[in-house]
């Protein structure tokens, strides 16, 4: 099983790389006021992991709320 969770991580690694490759043009980001020129596939992999903190932080928050909640519910 090992081999094939090996093989995963390898092809998703090489399909990565050939995105990357292959969106090199430029594209501009503004933000309030605030201009960014980047290649695309920087763009979207910054995009991807500030979705991924902030998604995990939110989970965790919820997550610990929930946990909090059933231990200061009263027992029926």
């Amino acid at each position: 099983m090992r081999v094939v969770y090996l093989a995963l991580i390898v092809l998703f690694a090489a399909i990565t790389v050939i995105f990357a490759f292959q969106n090199l043009q430029l594209v501009t980001i503004s933000f309030l006021g605030l201009s960014v020129r980047l290649p695309l596939a920087i763009t979207i992999a910054a995009f991807y992991l500030a979705g991924a903190v902030t998604g995990g932080g939110l989970f965790a928050l919820l997550r610990r709320s929930y946990v909090g909640s059933r231990r200061a519910a009263p027992a029926p």
